[in-house]
């Protein structure tokens, strides 16, 4: 029999994606390649996949051509309601160039497929099925998740032309998730980015609205504030040149990929800077993982050489990064996580702007 695991969206900390796979070998090698990175249940019928989707609906599947009942299977997934939204990637033989998506299929992979081939065509069916439900949000919501996606996505290919980020693109994209903040309407924009497969993209859409939280709640109005949310989207652009392999690690990083990881930041700088982005945006990018005490990164800054945006930039990256969802953890609870910062971590922070960051949440309860 197939083995499915019980899935419930609320509390996994990865994306379901269901296996289907005649060959044991293969079947095992393909879990083994994503299991760093999401959910797996392995099928090895199509048809005993269909009797468990029905209960446990996967995010993704990924169907081997040969697995018995396959051609059942991409039949009936696109009759039923419940799971007809689902994405499906065929793996085949054959070659693919020329099929365009049929019976069910939404991308082929032509075996051997490089794995960073497979992960990259899984998140962005994931994605796109996430980002499709966006069209129900109302007017500002949709249109603040659309502009920043979009401006984020596009950054990888301004980076490899060595084309610059023009400031009004980026406040162009920003404006609408500074908009929704300033009416208390953010909390749908953070809901729906939830179930999405860009780790990168999500941490800096909520270091954005947060961001633009904190400074409104502190009085930030106009230009200000809307430089706080396009520095909180930007903050670590950097990331996009390092290594999948070191981004998305499970386990703890070797001396070496932590040199690799802290990288990101120059890497953000030099980018942001050619770039010619207003001051406070660098500033935020540059400085979010300094402490107070000296012991951060990249440059070892301390006390009053830390600029107040970077300390609130601090704060809020802190706090995202210890209650987002990683493919290596759960989501830590809000009130555990302002432990933590005023407890272990509290000569690292500055404990005045994190008492009105703890303020904030507490009135904006359910951040």
């Amino acid at each position: 029999m197939g083995r499915m695991a019980r899935f419930d969206p609320r509390h996994s900390r990865k994306v379901l994606v269901a296996v289907v796979d005649g060959n044991a070998e293969h079947r095992a090698q393909l879990a083994g390649a994503l299991t760093s990175f999401y959910q797996v249940a392995e099928f090895a019928h199509g048809g005993e996949a269909l009797d468990e989707l029905g209960q446990a609906p996967p995010c993704l599947l990924v169907v081997d051509e040969q697995a018995p009942a396959a051609d059942h299977l991409f039949r009936q997934l696109r009759s039923d309601t419940q799971l007809a939204d689902i994405p499906v990637i065929c793996t085949t033989r054959r070659d693919p160039s020329g099929r365009a998506p049929q019976d069910g299929i939404d991308a082929f992979l032509e075996k051997p497929y490089r794995r960073s081939l497979l992960l990259k065509t899984i998140s962005s069916l994931v994605n796109k099925s996430v980002e499709a439900g966006w069209e129900k949000l109302p007017e500002l919501q949709r249109c603040a998740l659309r502009k920043t996606v979009e401006v984020f996505n596009s950054i990888s290919d301004l980076i490899e032309r060595g084309e610059p980020l023009h400031f009004e693109v980026l406040a162009d994209a920003c404006r609408p998730l500074v908009q929704a903040v300033a009416h208390n309407d953010y909390r749908t924009i953070l809901g729906s980015v939830r179930d999405h497969d860009n780790y990168s993209y999500v941490h800096s859409l909520r270091v954005g609205t947060l961001l633009s939280l904190f400074g409104y709640t502190i009085g930030l109005r106009g230009d200000d504030l809307l430089q706080l949310g396009c520095g909180g989207l930007v903050h670590d652009i950097g990331k996009m040149a390092i290594p999948h392999e070191v981004l998305n690690k499970p386990g703890k990083l070797t001396a070496q990929e932590w040199t690799v990881m802290q990288s990101h930041v120059k890497g953000s700088i030099r980018f942001l800077r050619a770039s010619a982005l207003p001051r406070s945006v660098v500033t935020i990018a540059a400085q979010h993982h300094e402490k107070l005490n000296g012991s951060g990164y990249p440059f070892g800054l301390k006390g009053r050489q830390l600029n107040e945006l970077a300390r609130m930039a601090s704060i809020v990256d802190v706090f995202s990064a210890l209650t987002d969802r990683r493919v290596y953890k759960e989501p830590m609870a809000p009130q555990h996580a302002l432990d933590i910062m005023t407890g272990p971590m509290g000569e690292e922070l500055d404990q005045n702007l994190l008492a009105l960051f703890r303020g904030m949440l507490l009135e904006a309860a359910g951040v």
